[in-house]
């Protein structure tokens, strides 16, 4: 079996850039050299100031340690691709947009062009890993355009290694993952290239750790395991709704069921819904695949999961303006965090965006602050949700503000839509004053000390949790 000495990886997003720069660290004798197309993107890398293009709290320490020594950014992708023996392919696989399988199935058009960029450059043999997330079978695919496409004396071997890192702990997630999965065909080259990948991660990874599966099985367990983590997510909401129904504290029956061991307590915490590049595409793919199977039940089902986290926005945004004595046109609202969760610079699929293009069309005036989102990626994302609105329009209706404070003066409402520590520590008393009254706190994320916040004087509403006693 031949060691890895070499690695390119084609992508330099939010999978490709941490788990390469991770590899790098932990295996000083590799070189790694992560390409992509987009220049800005690379310089932001390269920067002297470590201004990195992706905010993952232990990313830029990582990268300092390792960027120069054996860690290397360009936009160069046919010479990664010619020095590497292994070739991470960790490109976008967006649902798409038009098209058979349009809202449902994953846009596969990124990997088969760096698919064909492989097959058309390498002179030597490779190991092909897929690390983007790719329906199932996807493999047989980048075989068939290698096999018909290579060159003399170059053959390639294709393993699926995906990734189940969750943004804003990524880094620790690299470090000490509960598993590393690799898939392989079952055949002799197929064993000895998931050995050699496995390898790398034995510089670091208890072997007891590394699971290698058939590859189809790893492409279905990638999609699996986010749909199952949404699936919780969408119940313990769904419970939400019952609880402000009836009465009943939300956190309190998410604590109960979580001491069960059969369940355990991790992602029970109701809040306006699920975001993020994965969960949303991945169930999508999902229904796609069952559909295409013709099992019409299944994909029912995986649905569901999806139909339940829309509601959860609905639900929300309505509860506001029927707090709001049913108006909200023309009433400032404060949304504080863009971001899909904390700890991260990500906006796909973020709830916020969904509340404000409500408020938006309730004639609200809307303000955003967000520690870590820039604002023409705000711009970019609202103009995105409402399409046939023009962004000067929106930029009327909507401000981005450089503080909580900033963005709550004169504000009817607060909303938290994303769990950012600092928002705990704002001076509430602060916040109340500059409010209008009565001022309104919507805590959307089980965040805040609502009583605390009642004694002050604000009127708050804690999503799962009801007014009865």
């Amino acid at each position: 079996m031949p060691r890895v000495q070499q690695i390119c990886c084609i992508g330099a997003g939010y999978v490709g850039g941490p788990t390469c720069a991770v590899i790098a660290l932990k295996c000083p004798h590799i070189r790694v050299t992560i390409v992509d197309l987009n220049q800005a993107r690379i310089d932001a890398w390269n920067s002297p100031d470590f201004n990195l293009p992706i905010y993952e709290p232990g990313l830029e320490d990582v990268v300092r340690q390792a960027r120069g020594r054996n860690l290397f950014f360009s936009t160069d992708v046919d010479k990664g691709i010619r020095d590497a023996d292994l070739i991470f392919v960790s490109v976008n696989t967006p649902t798409k947009k038009s098209g058979v399988g349009a809202g449902f199935a994953a846009d596969l058009n990124y990997v088969e062009l760096a698919t064909r960029r492989i097959a058309a450059t390498a002179t030597s043999s490779k190991i092909v890993v897929e690390k983007s997330t790719v329906p199932c079978r996807t493999a047989e695919s980048m075989r068939t355009i290698l096999d018909a496409n290579s060159k003399p004396n170059a053959r390639f071997d294709i393993l699926s290694n995906p990734e189940f890192l969750a943004e804003g702990t990524a880094i620790d997630d690299l470090f000490a993952p509960d598993r590393v999965l690799i898939g392989s065909l079952q055949t002799q080259e197929g064993k000895e290239a998931c050995a050699a990948l496995s390898e790398v991660y034995q510089n670091w990874v208890p072997k007891e750790r590394i699971l290698t599966v058939g590859l189809w099985s790893s492409e279905l367990s990638k999609l699996a395991a986010n749909a199952m983590l949404a699936q919780r997510i969408s119940s313990v909401n769904a419970l939400s709704a019952i609880c402000e129904a009836t009465g009943a504290n939300i956190a309190e029956v998410a604590h109960s069921i979580g001491q069960d061991s059969r369940i355990g307590p991790k992602f029970l915490r109701a809040s306006v819904g699920f975001g993020g590049s994965c969960f949303q595409k991945d169930i999508l793919n999902l229904v796609y695949l069952s559909e295409s199977l013709n099992l019409k039940e299944v994909a029912e089902y995986w649905k569901q999961v999806v139909t339940m986290n829309e509601y959860q926005k609905r639900r929300f945004s309505k509860r506001v303006v029927d707090t709001l004595f049913n108006t909200i046109t023309g009433k400032r609202i404060a949304v504080l965090g863009f971001a899909f969760k904390a700890d991260t610079g990500d906006t796909r699929e973020s709830a916020a965006i969904t509340l404000i293009r409500d408020f938006q069309q309730e004639r609200a005036l809307v303000n955003i602050y967000d520690p870590q989102v820039e604002s023409n990626q705000i711009w970019a994302d609202l103009n995105e949700a409402s399409p046939d609105v023009p962004l000067e329009t929106i930029q009327r209706q909507v401000s981005v503000c450089s503080s909580a404070l900033e963005a709550c003066k004169n504000a009817e409402a607060v909303i938290i839509a994303t769990e950012w520590a600092e928002f705990k520590t704002i001076d509430w008393q602060a916040v109340y004053a500059g409010m209008n009254k009565p001022a309104f706190v919507f805590d959307g994320r089980l965040l805040v000390d609502a009583d605390k916040l009642r004694s002050i004087g604000f009127k708050v509403t804690v999503i799962g949790r009801g007014e009865r006693l």
